[in-house]
Parts: C-alpha cells; structure tokens; sequence
C-alpha cells in the first residue's frame, strides 16, 4: 500500500533574506544545509497502521508532507497506491476568507476529488463535522477545534486508501475524538493503510501494528509500538548529560539510567511473578533499591501497563510528597499498598529511580515489565472496562 525506499530531504537554510538573493544574483554559495531525511525506508500495508514517533526536528513533519506531496523527495522513491489523505498542521489546505462550505469545494479539489464526488460527499461531510449553522460562515469565525472538526471530515469521506494523522486531532472535545478513532478503526479493518504521529503514547500502543522512531532525519528503530515507545523515551533520557545506554539481558530490554541508584527487585505480595489476584483485593507491591553514590532527594515510582503496554496507573513518592534519601551501598524498600480496582486481565509492573527536582527528568534507573500477574473476576458485583469503580446503586419506584 505504502512503500518509502531511500528517501533524503535537505533544505537550505539563510540566515537572512538578502543571502537568498545574493546566492542568485553572485552564484555563491550563503546558505547551510540541513538535512531533514536522510535514506529512509518502510513499508505500510493494507490494513495496517505505522506509528512514527520521535523529538521535535526528527523529520516527522518532513516525511508526512513527502508522503502528501506537498514536497518531493531530493532522492529515493515513494510509492503509493491510492489516494493519500490525512490531517497535517491544522488548516493546511484552507481558506479563512471562505465559508465552510466553500472550503469543502476547495480542500476537496486539493485531494483529487471530481466536482461530482464532492456533491455527492457533501451532506456525508456536515454530517459528521457537526458545524451546523456555521458551514456558512467564514472559517476565520471557527474555533480550532471546529477548523478540526471539518478537515477531519473532509479527509476521510474523500475515499481514501491511505490516511495520514499528526498531532491536529488532538484539538476537540473528547466525543468527537472518539468519534474520530471509531472512524479510523473502521477505515482500517475495510482495509485502508494508516500513518499516525503523535506524542500520545497510549494511543500509538493501542491504534498501531507497528512503529518507527525517527531521530535526526534517520530511522534508529523500527518494530512492535511498545518497543518503540520504550525506545522513544530512552532516546529522550539521552538529553541528560548523566545518561547511559540500555542495559540488555536475553534480547530484552530490562533497564536503563545513570545507575547511580539501581532497582534490585520488585514483588507483588511477594512474589516476583505469576500472581494471580481477585479485582479489588489490597496488595503490596515492594520496589527494593540499592544506591551506588550517596543519593539525596530522590522518587521512586511504579507504573501499571496492560496487555497492549497501556499505561493503567503509575505514581511515585514524590508525587505523594514523601523525600527519600539513602546512602551507597545501603539497601531501601519502598512499598506501596494500594487496592487492584482494575478490569480483568494479564498485566506487567515497571519501576523508576528519579532524582528531584531536575529537568529534564533524572532517570537514575528505568525497568519496564519486571513483574507479571493476572487479575481475575470477583465473586460477586461482576463489571467491564479496565476500572472497578463499586458503585453504590438506588432504585427509586416511580410515583403511582
């Protein structure tokens, strides 16, 4: 569906207009280049959704305007089959000075639709915007979160074979959000291929098969979103000057940091893996700690992910505003008991040394996945979803 092999982007860059114009008219170099891209490849196939994640002037913009045309590669070749749609920076392809509806016409256009296709999909497009009164109002008028409303509609009623989301559909209310990722869902399992930017790391957990990262115009991994993500914050770590490189064991990554402090062992009601425990039921997860220097103003937290690698819970000491001190090489535990009033399922535990208050954040150490457990149903009050919230119930007769 989506096939990228090789492709490099450089721009120059002036550090004035006038160096622009003497390069023409002198035929001297004033400009530095900078590359944007540099040999990418990936593929994308029918059905599937790509993640691409990476810090701010990775490339991500770059590649999503190479894919949408807006810019041809310098080198390599892009191959799509299908039309490409999708929502870049909000209002790309918009006139303020136009009425909504006009801008249907116009945006339309823009994607390659026949003036009969955009008739037809027209009233599919009101529909699904709910602008209301307001599609005959000029788009200057619009909140954000309406400009959003209408080129998400546009996009996907246009029949695309591929869509392409950056970071524009996290304007809006939360209903037509997820009003939106029904959409996108449904456009995937009809067969449609899906690239999707975002900073939301659930999200790209959860809507994804498969990611890259992108660091500096390159792709420095590629593979399952959850490793990606691990990855991701890894390389955002590496801003700090204090960093070092993940610590591997059998393939998997199991922890990283400065290592000034190190997370020794983590239980659930003691037991390192396998519990098993009925929803609702109080434990104690222990994370024991070990100081290499002597260590002052420190969080230790955990975080509680389910089977797709979603975040379900996750705090630590400093948001509960306990300090913690230790010196080198004295053991600590940190315990913390608290109720599972979570959904039935398979779940994995992580914990994080950080030193407080720095920024950016401090990883002394980072694990993920270091304790495994199952909870089950209660005997009684049996619920859904991912939160047993025990509601108190009232039923109150109607007057006769």
């Amino acid at each position: 569906m989506i096939e990228v092999k090789n492709i490099s982007k450089t721009f120059k860059l002036y550090s004035s207009p006038a160096h622009r114009l003497k390069e023409i008219v002198l035929r001297k170099s004033y400009h530095k280049n900078y590359q944007a891209l540099d040999d990418v490849s990936f593929q994308v196939a029918a059905g599937e959704t790509l993640g691409i994640l990476g810090p701010n002037g990775a490339g991500k913009s770059t590649l999503l305007k190479l894919l949408t045309g807006i810019l041809l590669p310098d080198q390599g070749n892009i191959q799509i089959n299908g039309r490409v749609t999708g929502l870049l920076e909000l209002g790309t392809g918009f006139n303020p000075d136009l009425t909504g509806r006009a801008n249907i016409a116009m945006n339309g256009a823009l994607l390659g639709m026949t003036q009969a296709e955009i008739n037809t999909k027209e009233q599919l497009i009101l529909d699904f915007a709910e602008i209301g009164i307001f599609i005959d109002e000029p788009l200057s008028t619009y909140s954000s979160g309406m400009i959003m409303r209408l080129a998400f509609a546009i996009a996907i009623n246009a029949d695309p074979q591929c869509f392409i989301i950056d970071e524009a559909l996290s304007v809006g209310d939360a209903g037509f959000q997820q009003k939106c990722m029904a959409r996108i869902r449904e456009f995937k399992q009809q067969g449609g291929a899906i690239i999707f930017v975002s900073h939301d790391m659930d999200a790209v957990k959860k809507l994804c098969d498969q990611a890259i990262l992108l660091n500096k115009g390159k792709i420095v991994a590629q593979g399952k979103p959850d490793e990606i993500v691990n990855q991701y914050n890894r390389l955002l770590s590496t801003k700090n000057k204090h960093h070092t490189d993940f610590v591997v064991q059998e393939g998997k990554t199991v922890s990283y940091g400065t290592l000034e402090a190190v997370i020794k062992e983590v239980s659930i009601d003691g037991h390192r893996q396998g519990s098993v425990i009925v929803s609702g039921d109080e434990v104690v997860i222990a994370i024991q700690i070990e100081a290499h220097v002597n260590m002052d103003k420190l969080a230790v937290g955990i975080i509680i992910r389910d089977k797709y690698g979603q975040d379900i819970f996750g705090t630590n000491t400093y948001y509960h505003q306990q300090e913690l001190s230790i010196k080198a090489g004295l053991l600590c535990t940190v315990e913390y008991r608290l109720a599972m009033n979570i959904g039935v399922g398979k779940y994995t535990i992580g914990a994080a040394i950080h030193a407080i208050p720095t920024e950016p954040p401090r990883r002394l150490n980072w694990a993920d996945n270091l304790v495994e457990f199952e909870v089950i149903a209660p005997a009684e009050h049996f619920f859904m979803g991912l939160s047993r919230l025990q509601p108190q119930i009232k039923i109150v007769a109607a007057d006769v």
